[in-house]
């Protein structure tokens, strides 16, 4: 059965030319239209679609509040529809708060190279979100059950070490206190559902955190610089996007920007970053984790722990593997609380990974594994 999707967006054209390149895949189909936020809720709650694709801008109610009120009322998988602008950049951000699991450009001359490479990636997009319908629902269920201690259960021991790489050692040892190792980098990189992935890490991250944080997000160059000013006022650490000749320091993480790499230069010890447009073909994603994961591997050889988290596609993972030959700790978030299991599941199924978490025990584990909780 195909996933039902509802289109809400008060252009006209823009519905039309949704609602025609979301069908031509059999696995979807566009159930209604909306044309305002007011509607798109009525609409979510009487239809129950599986995916709802939203824009930001609209008469009568706008997208972040119509988001709120679905995730309240009827929860449902968001894709936002965003301009890439500084204002779209901060309403986007807001959405995704509210509890929208992704976004695109609303031109698609921005996403893709051509219309069929566009349209190809909005239906992996939105199929890819309708799978995460159930999970939608429970995290935004009133019904909330208290969250897990990061001291697992014996059932969910077993099952962490089921799902675990083979190659790992004395996983629940490591799940639950430090394994004594010492690290001078904390390297996180993600993608598809990655802002909220990272805010929920972050903000738990205490003032004194004694290593240096690497964060590299898929997002476009507009969005990068509001989102690390987003999130510098909710943690406790410094958060900022990065620049050309940062050292790094303790208690500080670094946001590679958008349409950019972002790599590490000098010594682990007087480590600074460099900051180069990259406009090869070669490359698919500006940033990419296997770049600035490669680097980290050069400079700090084995004493990084290093994180993949939600996100489509396998960025990360020659990154990670040159990393772990190096001696490096590499960590990845379980399928369950993925928005996209695609980068966390190309690092374990190549038995690069050590260890699997739910994002909601991975800052409790972290700072356990560095001895800082």
């Amino acid at each position: 059965m195909a996933y039902k999707v509802l289109v809400v967006d008060d252009s006209s054209f823009f519905r039309r030319r949704l609602t025609d390149i979301l069908n031509q895949d059999p696995n979807l189909t566009v159930i209604d239209v909306a044309v305002n936020g007011r509607e798109a809720v009525d609409k979510a709650i009487k239809l129950k679609p599986d995916v709802i694709t939203m824009d930001i801008e609209m008469p009568i109610l706008n997208g972040i509040a119509a988001v709120t009120q679905i995730m309240a009322q009827a929860p449902t998988s968001v894709l936002m529809f965003s301009s890439l602008t500084h204002e779209g950049a901060k309403a986007t951000i807001e959405a995704l708060e509210a509890g929208a699991l992704d976004f695109l450009p609303k031109k698609f001359n921005e996403i893709a190279q051509n219309n069929e490479e566009a349209g190809k990636l909005l239906r992996q997009r939105v199929v890819e979100l309708a799978r995460k319908k159930g999970m939608v629902a429970r995290q935004h269920s009133r019904a909330r059950v208290p969250a897990r201690s990061v001291l697992p259960t014996p059932e969910v021991k077993k099952d962490i070490n089921l799902r675990t790489s083979p190659t790992s050692e004395n996983i629940y040892s490591n799940y639950k206190r430090s394994s004594g190792k010492k690290y001078k980098l904390l390297a996180i990189g993600t993608s598809t559902g990655g802002p909220v992935a990272l805010q929920k890490i972050l903000t738990q991250i205490p003032a004194d955190f004694p290593l240096p944080i690497i964060l590299i997000q898929h997002m476009p160059a507009a969005f990068t610089a509001a989102f690390a000013n987003r999130l510098n006022t909710l943690c406790k650490i410094k958060v900022k996007e990065a620049e050309n000749g940062d050292l790094l320091k303790p208690g500080c993480a670094y946001l590679a920007p958008g349409g950019q790499q972002m790599l590490i230069d000098g010594t682990e010890n007087a480590a600074k970053l460099k900051v180069l447009v990259d406009n090869s073909p070669r490359v698919t994603y500006k940033p990419s984790v296997d770049i600035s994961f490669g680097s980290a591997a050069k400079v700090y050889a084995g004493n990084v722990l290093a994180i993949i988290l939600t996100g489509m596609g396998a960025d990360g993972r020659e990154g990670s593997r040159m990393l772990k030959s190096k001696g490096a700790t590499i960590w990845s978030q379980d399928e369950a609380t993925c928005v996209v299991y695609g980068m966390p599941q190309a690092v374990t199924a190549a038995g690069i990974s050590q260890l699997e978490l739910p994002l909601q025990d991975m800052s409790s584990a972290l700072l356990k594994e560095i001895s800082h909780g």
